[in-house]
């Protein structure tokens, strides 16, 4: 099976809403790179991901959401996350939070329930964003095969992984540059745990100026 390719707008993103929610693996461009995601809501539907990247099962994924009131849906952000999500999203910051005892949650992105945390960012692009409006929180990875340099555009993402993905939203070449920064926000004071698009001196900027506890060092 080869990937359909259409054009990334608003009516490619409607249709590409439809195929996450009948259960297929969408390719699109972010903010940086390539993403490939599926609906929460697929039976198996994470599984069928990190095979489609070789990738092993153990390692984080995060959430791509529509905006910062659907990190709600998934997890639990105290004032230092919330000051960090009002400062930076939409934009390269994931935020690492509790998740929500109450949300039910597939086993492979929970570790079969060992991992009480979940990693959550609002890219600065419109298409992730509509794509989880239509199927809620999106768990995606970077669309090359683990280990291997990331797909730059729709042509590398086809030879790639077209045959293990539904459908490809073509917006042109990736925009690069570097990935999301990665804040634990559940340890006093935060950890950053990768460097990334937005430094830890803004990230310290932020929280100072919100009376709160700054970075650890």
């Amino acid at each position: 099976m080869v990937a359909r390719r259409l054009a990334d707008g608003p009516v490619a993103r409607a249709e590409a809403g439809r195929v996450l929610q009948a259960g297929g693996i969408v390719a699109f461009p972010t903010d940086t790179v390539y993403g490939i995601g599926v609906s929460l809501a697929t039976p198996g539907g994470l599984e069928r991901l990190f095979a489609a990247k070789q990738r092993p099962p153990d390692k984080a994924i995060a959430l791509l959401l529509a905006d910062a009131a659907q990190a709600g849906d998934i997890g639990v952000l105290d004032a230092t996350a919330a000051a960090l999500a009002a400062a930076f999203w939409p934009g390269g910051l994931t935020l690492v939070v509790p998740r929500r005892a109450d949300r039910p949650l597939p086993a492979a992105l929970t570790g079969g329930g060992a991992v009480h945390t979940v990693g959550l960012r609002v890219p600065d692009h419109e298409a992730p964003r509509a794509l989880a409006r239509a199927a809620g929180p999106l768990p995606t990875t970077s669309a090359n095969r683990s280990g291997e340099p990331e797909a730059r555009d729709a042509d590398e993402l086809q030879a790639l992984l077209g045959a293990a993905i539904d459908l490809i939203l073509d917006g042109g070449p990736a925009h690069g540059g570097p990935p999301s920064t990665v804040v634990d926000t559940t340890v006093v004071p935060v950890r950053i745990l990768r460097d990334g698009a937005v430094s830890a001196d803004r990230i310290e900027r932020c929280l100072t100026s919100a009376d709160l506890p700054g970075v650890g060092r």
